[in-house]
C-alpha cells in the first residue's frame, strides 16, 4: 500500500482559538460527520512545510501565517477521495495567523460535497464538546500546543486498536 504524506495544520488565531473543519469521509459520503484539522496531502516535490502551507491557503484563504514545529505525528490507513487505500503519514504543524473568517473559494468540489462546517473554537469549547474531535485525544494533547509547549522531537500519537 502507498504511503500518503500528509500535513495536518494546528492553526490558531490571536486569541487562541484553533481551526476545525466538520466533514466526511470520502469512502463514507452519507457517514457520520466528525471534526479535524485543516490540512491535506503534500504534493511531488513540495516540502512538508510548503504543503501545510499551500493546504492553509485553499482551505481558509489565509495568506499570512507563520509556521511553527511538527508537534505530533500520526498513522494509519484511509482512503482517498479518488477511491485508493493508502497509509496516511500524518505530521501535525503549528501554525498562526491573524483570524478572520475562513474563505472555502479555494476547496475543491469533493471538499465542498463533504466539508459540512468550518469554524473557530476556543480551549474551552474543545474541551465541553461531546463531538467527536480527530486526531484521538485532540483535546488533551492540544493544551499543551496551545500554551506554546512543544515536545522536543514530534510526539507519536497513532492509537493502535487491540482486538478484544
Amino acid at each position: 500500500m502507498r504511503e500518503r504524506l500528509t500535513a495536518r495544520v494546528l492553526l490558531f488565531d490571536p486569541q487562541g482559538r484553533i481551526l476545525l473543519m466538520k466533514g466526511r469521509l470520502a469512502n463514507r459520503p452519507q457517514g457520520t460527520s466528525s471534526w479535524f484539522t485543516i490540512g491535506g496531502g503534500v504534493d511531488e516535490g513540495e516540502s512538508l512545510i510548503e504543503g501545510a502551507i499551500r493546504e492553509i491557503a485553499e482551505e481558509t484563504g489565509f495568506t499570512e501565517v507563520e509556521i511553527g514545529p511538527v508537534v505530533w505525528t500520526r498513522e494509519g490507513p484511509g482512503v482517498l477521495v479518488t477511491g485508493e487505500h493508502v497509509i496516511f503519514k500524518e505530521n501535525y504543524i503549528v501554525a498562526r495567523c491573524a483570524g478572520g473568517e475562513p474563505s472555502r473559494e479555494g476547496w475543491a468540489d469533493y471538499e465542498v460535497d463533504l466539508i459540512d462546517d468550518i469554524r473557530w473554537w476556543t480551549l474551552d469549547e474543545v474541551a465541553a464538546t461531546t463531538e467527536r474531535i480527530y486526531p484521538e485525544r485532540f483535546g488533551e494533547l492540544i493544551i499543551d500546543v496551545a500554551a506554546g509547549t512543544y515536545p522536543d522531537a514530534p510526539l507519536a500519537i497513532t492509537v493502535i486498536a487491540v482486538a478484544s
